[in-house]
C-alpha cells in the first residue's frame, strides 16, 4: 500500500459516492488507474463495503446501551452458539470479545429502556452467562467510522 491507495481510502472513507473521476483528479491519478487501485483495494478486503451510515434518532433508535456479559464457558461450542444467538438479535449492532473483567461488549441500538428489556429478556436465555450489565449512553462526543491510516503497511 502505498500514499495513491492511503489518498483513495482516505477519500472513500468520508464518502464513498464520489465518482472515480473526482477521486483520481483529486489525487493526481488516472481515471483507470484509480479505478484499478479501488478494485484492488476491494479484492484484497480492505473496502469490506459501500453502505449509507444512518441517524439511529431519526429512525427511532437513537437509546445506546453498552452490555457488559461474563460467562462461566469458555468451549468452542458455545462460543458458536452465543454468536448466533447475538447475532440473530437485530438491535446488537456490535459485539467484541474482550480481554479482561468482561468476555463480551455488545452495543445495542434501541429506541427506549422497554425496547432494551425486550433484548435483555432474549439474552439472559443464553445459557451460561454469569453476569449482564448495562450502561446507557448519556451523550455521543464522538462517532467515526473512519479508520486512522497512518498505520497502514
Amino acid at each position: 500500500m502505498d500514499k495513491l491507495d492511503r489518498a483513495i481510502l482516505d477519500i472513500l472513507q468520508k464518502d464513498c459516492t464520489r465518482p472515480v473521476g473526482d477521486i483520481a483528479e483529486q489525487i493526481g491519478l488516472g481515471n483507470t488507474a484509480c479505478w484499478r487501485r479501488i478494485q484492488k483495494l476491494e479484492e484484497s478486503g480492505i473496502i469490506r463495503a459501500r453502505v449509507a451510515l444512518l441517524d439511529g434518532k431519526k429512525l427511532n433508535v437513537g437509546v445506546i446501551v453498552f452490555v457488559s456479559i461474563k460467562t462461566t464457558q469458555h468451549n468452542a461450542d458455545w462460543i458458536d452458539g452465543f454468536h448466533r444467538a447475538v447475532s440473530s438479535i437485530e438491535e446488537v449492532v456490535e459485539v467484541y470479545r474482550m480481554a479482561g473483567d468482561t468476555d463480551y461488549l455488545l452495543r445495542v441500538a434501541v429506541p427506549d429502556v422497554a425496547a432494551y428489556d425486550s433484548v435483555y429478556k432474549q439474552l439472559i436465555c443464553v445459557p451460561g452467562l454469569s453476569d449482564i450489565s448495562s450502561s446507557f449512553s448519556m451523550e455521543q462526543i464522538k462517532y467515526s467510522t473512519s479508520l486512522p491510516l497512518r498505520y497502514a503497511p
